[in-house]
């Protein structure tokens, strides 16, 4: 269901004026259509989310760390 554009200029270009209204209204039609969350459940949502980053930047933080102390042991030793 894209949007096509059936007005063309002379040169059998798209008309650009023609096709950024049509693809405006496409979008609000489809807007309209949407379900959009309660605030609650955003929000509740959002925590999760920011939760998540959070642990998964501390755990990549310590393998990190983890890592890059072996690396240092690894080259102490053999060089």
């Amino acid at each position: 269901m894209g949007a096509e554009i059936t007005s063309e200029t002379s040169g059998g270009r798209p008309n650009l004026i023609t096709g950024a209204k049509e693809y405006i209204r496409d979008v609000r039609v489809e807007m309209n259509k949407v379900t959009w969350p309660p605030r609650t459940e955003l929000r509740d949502s959002t925590m999760v989310v920011i939760v998540m980053v959070i642990l998964v930047s501390i755990f990549i933080g310590i393998v990190d760390r983890v890592l890059a102390l072996a690396f240092e042991a690894l080259v102490k030793v053999l060089g």
